[in-house]
């Protein structure tokens, strides 16, 4: 049973994934698969949406610091979207929230 569902979309210059369930070790190989659509993002800015996301490893959390790595070298900006009380702990405790622009709603 997988644990993990991604969605990507665009919207204008905005690349949008959307990450359901949880990402664990054995399962960050296929999502770092899934993120490959967003390393091409020069010029355009990408949205993590992390609504429905219920937990995230070491290696789920190194994922997304190596896009944003990525997505700064190019000159994109990545936002997160919809963290939960715990993805929120999480962030605050990782560091992340000095690292990711956070936004409370889709706006």
């Amino acid at each position: 049973m997988k644990l993990i569902k991604t969605t990507f979309r665009e919207e204008g210059n905005l690349l949008i994934m959307t990450f359901e369930g949880k990402i664990d070790s054995p399962y960050t190989v296929e999502v770092e698969k899934d993120m490959e659509v967003l390393y091409d993002c020069e010029g355009r800015d990408i949205r993590l949406d992390l609504t429905n996301l219920r937990y995230i490893s070491s290696s789920g959390l190194r994922l997304f610091l190596n896009l944003l790595k990525h997505a700064r070298e190019v000159g994109s900006h990545v936002e997160v979207v919809g963290l939960s009380g715990y993805m929120q702990r999480v962030f605050e405790v990782t560091g992340f929230t000095r690292l990711f622009k956070i936004l409370q709603s889709q706006t």
